[in-house]
């Protein structure tokens, strides 16, 4: 193919959500609470666990983490995508996109680590609850977290210096409202071929990887709980891994969704509402998941409410 002829792209630009005027003035209000929640709470959750003295365990170890992520994984899309929705022209640089994508992926396949370290948390604490404090200790903890940062962040590293070592010569609009592979591969004027493979399978590793863990840990903690003589040892059970399991459906769901699919296909309006869920809704449902349907959570909140109305009437 010959490029005499073409210039070098250096920005790109964002399609966006919507042309509708109205509909992106609405979305911007929306998604300025659906961000200001998300930090707030998970920032919220975080204080809590780090001051309460009866949370201080390996599953809200993890917890406290997956807060942090979903901070700045929220982060790397929606402050952008908020003024994107405000302006005429939704541009970003080159170098902007590849670090945008860095950090969204690294952060990403994190969370999914630490998703399914939380199901063995879980399959520990109730199939094998004399050992959980010798089995998941501190030390083991943290280099559960050393390595699952480092996995991230290689895994992105490779993915990103495939897809932007490419060469782009053409379009450089993105059908999109943040930068991610599939879209961006669809604007080389290179064989994307090795990149499309590396990321369907760096993608699916992971997912598969993490499913796994967290199916046979869930498996094993049925078979333990339908053992279990006591009717209110079976609901205590079940109610601790109850926000996990939801967290873990609304996540999975959606990734699978948008990334599992052949890198030809077309990206979709579906598409881009199932990356919303997961870049914007997920890190806001999870805090709230954890803090409504966690009993210790939700007490500690409670009483935190109530402490300050009591000093407000005084």
């Amino acid at each position: 193919m010959d490029f005499t002829n073409q210039t070098e792209v250096t920005e790109f630009v964002f399609s966006g959500l919507t042309d509708d005027e109205d509909l992106r003035s609405f979305l911007f209000v929306l998604f300025l609470h659906v961000y200001i929640v998300t930090v707030l709470a998970n920032v919220s959750l975080v204080a809590i666990v780090s001051n309460t003295s009866n949370l201080q365990n390996p599953m809200y170890y993890f917890l406290t983490y997956l807060s942090l992520v979903d901070v700045f994984y929220s982060s790397t899309i929606m402050p952008k995508t908020l003024v994107d929705l405000k302006s005429l022209k939704k541009t970003i640089s080159f170098v902007g996109c590849a670090l945008q994508f860095f950090f969204y992926a690294a952060l990403g396949s994190i969370e999914t680590l630490l998703l399914s370290s939380m199901s063995y948390d879980r399959y520990v604490a109730i199939c094998h609850p004399l050992h959980y404090v010798s089995i998941m200790n501190k030390k083991k903890c943290l280099r559960l977290l050393i390595f699952f940062f480092s996995v991230g962040f290689l895994q992105s590293s490779v993915q990103t210096s495939c897809t932007f070592s490419l060469q782009f010569c053409g379009s450089n609009l993105i059908d999109h409202f943040y930068c991610d592979t599939p879209v961006i591969l669809r604007l080389s004027c290179s064989d994307t071929s090795s990149c499309d493979m590396v990321t369907f399978y760096i993608v699916g590793a992971l997912a598969s990887g993490s499913l796994v863990t967290i199916l046979v840990s869930y498996t094993l903690i049925i078979i333990s709980v339908t053992h279990m003589r006591s009717t209110e040892g079976r609901r205590k059970a079940f109610s601790t891994c109850s926000s996990h399991l939801m967290c873990v459906f609304i996540f999975y769901g959606t990734v699978l969704f948008t990334y599992m699919h052949p890198p030809s296909s077309a990206f979709t309006v579906r598409d881009k509402v199932a990356s919303v869920f997961y870049t914007a809704v997920t890190p806001m449902l999870n805090p709230l998941i954890y803090s409504l349907r966690n009993q210790s959570v939700r007490s500690i909140i409670i009483r935190s409410v109530h402490s300050t109305l009591l000093k407000n009437i005084k």
